[in-house]
Order: C-alpha cells, then sequence, then structure tokens
C-alpha cells in the first residue's frame, strides 16, 4: 500500500500529475472537491468562491478539516488499489494528517516550478480567471496557499520534482515515481 501525496504552489504540477496517475489507473483523491462540494452545498460558485471556502472549513472546523473529509476517499480506494494519489495536500497539519493515518505508507512528492513558469502555465490552461477578469492573482494565491501552512508541507517532502523541463519530461518522471517508487527517481 502507498498513498501518494502530492503539494506545489498553483500551476506546478499537481494536476498533470493527477492525469498521469489517472491515465495508470491509480486512483486520485482531489482535496479541492472537498472544497468545491461544500461550495455547492452553501450555494457558492466553486470557481469564485474556493479560496473562501478552503479557509472557512479550516476556521469552522480546524486546519485538519479537509484532509480529515478525504480520509474516508482514500482508505475506500486503498481497499482495492495498492496506490492511491492524493492531490492538493495544503498544510503541514494536512500531511501530518496523512501521515498519522497511513504511517511509513505515506510518501510526500513536492512538485517545484518557478513563480514565472507558473503564471505561464496557468494562463495557458485557462481554468482560472484572470486577475484583470475579477480572479486572484497568482502572488496573491501564492499568500494564500503559504498561509494555510503549505510551505511547511513542502519542506516536509520526501521527494521533489523539479518540473521546468517539457510536459512529456514530466509525464515520465511522475511514471517512474509511481511504478518503480521514489527511489528510482534517485538514479
Amino acid at each position: 500500500m502507498t498513498v501518494i501525496g502530492i503539494v506545489g504552489l498553483p500551476g506546478s504540477g499537481k494536476s498533470e500529475a493527477a492525469n498521469v496517475a489517472a491515465e495508470m489507473d491509480v486512483p486520485v483523491v482531489t482535496m479541492g472537491d472537498v472544497i468545491r462540494e461544500e461550495c455547492r452545498d452553501r450555494g457558492l460558485d466553486p470557481a469564485s468562491d474556493h479560496g473562501t471556502v478552503a479557509k472557512a472549513l479550516r476556521e469552522e472546523n480546524g486546519p485538519a478539516a479537509i484532509a480529515e473529509r478525504s480520509l474516508p476517499m482514500i482508505e475506500a480506494e486503498l481497499e482495492s488499489n495498492d496506490t492511491v494519489l492524493v492531490d492538493g495536500i495544503r498544510s503541514d497539519v494536512e500531511v501530518e494528517t496523512f501521515e498519522a493515518a497511513f504511517g511509513d505508507a505515506f510518501l510526500l512528492v513536492e512538485i517545484d516550478a518557478p513563480f514565472e513558469l507558473r503564471a505561464e502555465r496557468l494562463d495557458i490552461r485557462g481554468r482560472d480567471t484572470a486577475a484583470e477578469d475579477g480572479g486572484e492573482p497568482l502572488a496573491d494565491r501564492d499568500a494564500r496557499e503559504l498561509g494555510f501552512g503549505m510551505g511547511e508541507a513542502m519542506e516536509m517532502a520526501d521527494r521533489t520534482i523539479e518540473n521546468t523541463e517539457t510536459l512529456a519530461a514530466f509525464q515520465r518522471t511522475v511514471r517512474t515515481l509511481i511504478r518503480d517508487g521514489p527511489e528510482a527517481l534517485d538514479q
């Protein structure tokens, strides 16, 4: 059993790592889905209120609230799969929640990329509303994420993948990690 947690700033490649896992038939539990569901339950738009609701969930239920809501989904996937990828870890408290639940079977992987490259990727992706159209600027998103404790979570990573090369190169690295384990990244 292996639970691979992914952490990284917006645009670093977390979703692409999750896509690679899904293509390999590895179940992906996306912590953002918990927040999007809560947005809908509150009658709010997930596209514009995601950050506000994420903050509210943590304030109302503690800093591990989103990780705790994700645990049953991860455990259900582990009943029929050897590996599960968890996308969207945002804090050291969430990392500690997963470490407590899965022990040595939990592997935290940071995906890192420079600010300008991340901004370019987000612009190309077109999923996020641009700042000039009322969206949240990337620098503000970074500050919010780091405010949750993401910097501490990234420092706790067992492995870091530098996502600065081509998409194909990044995908190969993620496939190697999933297929052969973290030691294969050292070769």
